[in-house]
């Protein structure tokens, strides 16, 4: 394990010692969970960000994608535990 130092204003430090001490942790474990929630956020939205990205440029490709009302519905009806059909694609208007 290395150390890396961090310089923080006096006001900061005493804002993190004050919600560490609250949330049963020391001023080290807060930091470094900070940082490590930062991290896999961090992550999860550059995952995200690509997975769009080859979506889009699957309509882009095909030129098909399925109507926002469509999706809409069929999302509603998962959510409410139920199995409905998924809804066909169509051809984007330009």
């Amino acid at each position: 394990m290395s150390t890396t130092t961090i310089r923080i204003e006096d006001e900061l430090k005493a804002r993190v010692a004050a919600v560490a001490g609250l949330s049963g942790k020391t001023t080290h474990a807060f930091i470094v969970d900070a940082i490590a929630q930062t991290v896999e956020q961090m992550e999860q939205d550059n995952a995200f960000h690509a997975l769009a990205d080859q979506r889009w440029d699957v309509i882009l490709a095909t030129g098909k994608t399925v109507p926002w009302e469509a999706a809409r519905t069929y999302l509603q009806a998962r959510a409410n535990g139920e199995s409905p059909r998924k809804p066909a694609a169509r051809k984007l208007k330009a």
